[in-house]
């Protein structure tokens, strides 16, 4: 749990520092590539290259492709078009999706999550309604691919950690992570990136260190092992920790005019459409303790 807080208080400054100082300024594609070049930098040199299994090391590329490389993509492209209170809000989402792949990995169905994506739309029109515009939905859309790939990234590495125990500790096998990252982010830059479009204030540049070395190897290195600690129920509601706190962080330091009435009522229906995800999982639990 102690791994889940602490992650979750820097994601909750990162976000504000993305889109305050890089989103619009920095090219987006530069800045993630920046970020899985520093945090390789420092995991790869501490990685252990014998001993482990190729099917691990297959499965970690495919993981850091998906929770890092696809995420931080469609994350920063969605800061062109969105606020940081809306990115915030709307990666809200992330436990829906974490259920959604739950299921689909254990074979259920839980209609409800269905039901929830209606309702988390409904939330979503409500923040802008008056304003909304494709350009709106593509960055809700462009978030909830993201919100899908970084719950993918979640649930897959503690499946993969279960079926490929081994005493050699996290950080020795979590290189791979960030070569799968890379494997996303390099030919992102280089097919869509504008070389023309990069930092030039020394603060831009502290922002990216920070976000490299601290937010990527860090903090997602902390937030995957710490998610191999606790139950699902604890890693969802962890998920969505950094919501309020980004929002706090954000309205009190960078976003005082910020409507805040509409994006609390819209914020409520997205969260409500959290607890409706839910409810097939708790009506299959009840059934198993009845039985029991």
């Amino acid at each position: 749990m102690g791994y889940l807080l602490f992650v979750t208080l820097i994601q909750a400054f990162s976000f504000s520092l993305i889109g305050e100082y890089l989103a619009g300024h920095v090219d987006s594609y530069f800045a993630v590539l920046v970020r899985v070049v520093l945090a390789g930098l420092v995991f790869i040199p501490l990685t252990r290259w014998r001993s482990v299994e190729p099917a691990f090391m297959r499965g970690m590329l495919l993981i850091g492709a998906l929770q890092f490389g696809v995420t931080y993509v469609c994350l920063y492209l969605s800061f062109r078009v969105l606020t940081v209170p809306e990115v915030l809000l709307f990666t809200i989402l992330t436990p829906l999706h974490v259920t959604l792949i739950e299921d689909a990995l254990n074979r259920r169905f839980n209609p409800w999550a269905l039901v929830a994506a209606l309702v988390a739309v409904m939330g979503a029109a409500v923040i802008r309604y008056d304003r909304i515009n494709p350009d709106f939905f593509m960055g809700f859309l462009l978030l909830q691919l993201a919100n899908f790939t970084y719950a993918a990234g979640q649930v897959l590495y503690k499946h993969l950690v279960a079926r490929h125990p081994s005493d050699l500790p996290h950080y020795r096998r979590f290189g791979y992570f960030y070569l799968g990252a890379l494997a996303v982010a390099l030919p992102a830059f280089l097919l869509f990136g504008k070389q023309n479009f990069l930092p030039e204030a020394p603060l831009q540049w502290g922002v990216l260190l920070f976000l490299g070395l601290v937010s990527t190897a860090l903090g997602l290195y902390w937030w995957n092992k710490g998610a191999c600690l606790v139950n699902g129920g604890t890693l969802a509601v962890m998920n969505n920790l950094h919501v309020p706190v980004g929002l706090l962080i954000n309205l009190l330091i960078w976003n005082q005019h910020e409507e805040l009435g509409r994006l609390l009522f819209g914020g409520s229906v997205i969260l409500m459409a959290v607890w409706i995800s839910r409810l097939g999982v708790r009506r299959e639990v009840l059934p198993l303790r009845e039985r029991a």
